[in-house]
Formats: structure tokens, C-alpha cells, sequence
């Protein structure tokens, strides 16, 4: 049987073995199932299989061996295979090991068939390999693509984001020390060096939780018994008194309770109001809710103002999509959103939730996050 009908014939054997030694990688995050140790892998199986069946010149042939072989259009398997094994949190050389494994269990089990030194065999092994490497480079290249984004996009927050709360404590400082007035002014550039403080300590966390995000140890999740309504005001007082002029409205509604990070939520909850006070309208109020029905936790936060535009929204969740619209001079409703609402997302899903986003002019803008409850 020739290799590539072996590999589609067995892919069964060939897939458990993948799983068994991916399973076996040590990784910082928790084990994964059956399915996410596939992932992508009979995908790209069967990409193999199709490029051992098409003709190729020598010159292709040389080219595939050292991994320049042509790129199909859109992102292949390879590529979302080392995206996802960078977020579980294997290193470069366990994504690279894992083709290792691969290249061997094929060829054990296909040559476990019966070998006969048949020219057909020989050229098989060879077009196997071949394809192996290509998808391989694929993945590394990607790979390194993706942790080069992480660095780009920390050094572009710190030059940009970071500096204007620093410049703000500086100045306030040098106010500080050359005021001889008590009283009044000086309590209020006391109050501005301790909320641009907070500011750039809040992005320094959010810097970490990126890079712990992008570089597959995930962002911790402490659960611990949590009412999110107390929680919740806690967050909207603290709000109120940073911005005296919004108008927060927050019903004094029944505990939600269940295990939740709190210190996590907080921030959930800080990212999302406090958007909502930056970009909504000064002159109408934010409508801030928490509501629970035993199994679902449900928090939802509306402003009015312009709304986020329609081509924004896919990318709104993305640290890289949106810090890049940002960096390059964008000042619409949604600019400077993405890398608060990308570590809210991965705190929301790290509790098991969903959060989503709804824009109009007419009914303005809804941030909502679900999470189930757990006791």
C-alpha cells in the first residue's frame, strides 16, 4: 500500500499515537482532552497525504525538502497547530518534538506492513518527509510570529499607553514639591499622582497577563466563594469617586454568589465601567447590572455615545488587531479598547463564561459577560 493511503486508510492509529505523546509533554497548564491533543492534527494529515499525491518537478522536490515548498492560500493546519500549542503552553522545541513523533509513528506503522525496498517505497519515504518539513517550518514560523507579536506589543503599550499616566505623576510630583499652598490644591495633585499610579500599575498587569496569555502560561484564576454584586459595587463606587462627573446607575439588586476570582472579576469589572465611562456620553447616564437565576451569572454594562463601528467588532478582543488600529492614529469609539478587553476575555473564559458586545446609535453600546455559577 502506498504511504499516503496509509496515512488516510489509518489515521486512527497514527492520531492515538499523536495524542499518546502529546499527552505526555509537560506543559504549566492543565492536561487537555482527546480533541485539543488533535488538534489540527488529521488536518494536517490529510494535507500531507494530498501533497505526496500531486506531481512534482526535481526542483519542487529540492525546494520541499528544505521547506520553501509553495503555501496554500489562508492559514493551514500547521499554522493553527502552533498558534493553539503556544496558548497551552508548550515551548517551540515541544511543538517541534511532536513532529518528530509523528514522522516516526507513521513510518513504523507503515513500514510494520511490510517492507520490500520497492523503488515506489523509497520515493514514498521521501515525499513523507518532505511534507513533514514543509508543514513543520510552517509551524515555526508561526509560532516565532506569534511570540514576536507579544514583544512588539508590549514595547508598543509601554512606549505609548504607559507614558502619558507616568508623565502625569512626574508633573503632578514636581507640582507637589514646589506648591507652598495647604489645602484644597494640594489634596487634588495628591489625588492625580495616586490615580495616574494606579493607571500605570493597572497597564503593567495587563502587560503580564499578556505575555502570560501569549506565551502559554494563561492568566491565573483563583476561584474562591464571591458575591459579584457586592463586588460589582465596590468597583462602581470606586469609579464614581475617580470620575465625579459620570453617572453610574447601579441597582441594589440580590447577591450573586458562587466561585469566582475576585480580584479577577474586580478587574472584569474595572476594564469594562470604566471603557464605558471614557467613551460614552458625558451627558447620559451608564447603566451597570448584575443578575443571576441560580445557574447563570449575568453582568451588563450600557453607554451611550458613538458606537463602535461594525469593521472594529471582530477584531475588538484582539491585543494585536486593536493596538494597531490605536498605534496608528485611530481616535474612533473604539480606539485604545483592545488589550483591557482581550485580558477581561481570558479572565471571563477562564471562569468557563462568554463576554460579547452589541453597538448601535440607536441603543447604544452593551458590554455582557455570562458566567455559569459554581458552588
Amino acid at each position: 500500500m502506498r504511504l499516503s493511503d496509509f496515512i488516510l486508510f489509518h489515521q486512527e492509529p497514527i492520531l492515538q499515537a499523536w495524542e499518546t505523546f502529546a499527552r505526555s509533554v509537560d506543559t504549566p497548564l492543565p492536561i487537555m482532552d482527546a480533541g485539543s491533543l488533535r488538534n489540527h492534527a488529521e488536518f494536517i494529515l490529510r494535507a500531507v497525504a494530498l501533497d505526496m499525491r500531486t506531481s512534482q518537478t526535481s526542483q519542487e522536490q529540492i525546494d520541499k525538502s528544505l521547506g520553501l515548498g509553495p503555501v496554500a492560500g489562508g492559514e493551514s493546519a500547521a499554522q493553527s497547530h502552533a498558534i493553539t500549542r503556544l496558548v497551552a503552553g508548550f515551548t517551540l522545541d515541544q511543538m517541534v518534538s511532536e513532529y518528530r513523533a509523528l514522522r516516526s509513528s507513521v513510518l513504523r506503522l507503515w513500514l510494520d506492513q511490510g517492507y520490500t525496498g520497492d523503488t515506489h517505497q523509497i520515493s514514498d519515504m521521501i515525499r513523507f518527509n518532505e511534507a513533514i518539513d514543509q508543514a513543520l517550518v510552517e509551524s515555526i514560523a508561526t509560532y516565532g510570529q506569534a511570540v514576536e507579536q507579544t514583544r512588539k506589543t508590549v514595547l508598543g503599550v509601554l512606549g505609548h499607553d504607559l507614558r502619558t499616566p507616568l508623565s502625569a505623576v512626574a508633573l503632578g510630583a514636581d507640582l507637589l514639591s514646589q506648591s507652598e499652598e495647604p489645602g484644597t490644591r494640594k489634596h487634588r495633585i495628591i489625588a492625580q499622582i495616586t490615580t495616574s499610579a494606579k493607571s500605570a500599575n493597572l497597564m503593567v498587569s495587563d502587560l503580564l497577563d499578556l505575555a502570560r496569555c501569549n506565551l502559554g502560561t494563561g492568566i491565573p484564576v483563583l476561584p474562591e466563594t464571591t458575591d459579584l454584586t457586592a463586588l460589582c459595587k465596590a468597583v462602581v463606587d470606586e469609579l464614581a469617586v475617580a470620575h465625579p462627573n459620570a453617572q453610574i446607575i447601579f441597582p441594589d439588586n440580590e447577591a450573586v454568589t458562587g466561585q469566582y476570582d475576585p480580584s479577577r472579576m474586580a478587574q472584569v469589572f474595572t476594564n469594562l465601567i470604566g471603557n464605558a465611562v471614557r467613551h460614552g456620553n458625558a451627558h447620559q447616564p451608564i447603566h451597570v447590572s448584575v443578575s443571576g437565576d441560580g445557574t447563570t451569572a449575568r453582568f451588563s454594562v450600557l453607554n451611550h455615545g458613538t458606537p463602535i463601528p461594525a469593521s472594529a467588532l471582530p477584531s475588538l478582543f484582539s491585543p494585536e488587531g486593536r493596538y494597531s488600529r490605536y498605534s496608528a492614529g485611530e481616535h474612533s469609539a473604539s480606539s485604545g479598547l483592545g488589550l483591557g478587553l482581550f485580558i477581561a476575555t481570558q479572565i471571563v473564559e477562564g471562569h468557563g463564561g462568554t463576554i460579547a458586545v452589541e453597538s448601535t446609535q440607536e441603543q447604544g453600546t452593551t458590554f455582557s459577560v455570562s458566567l455559569p455559577v459554581r458552588r
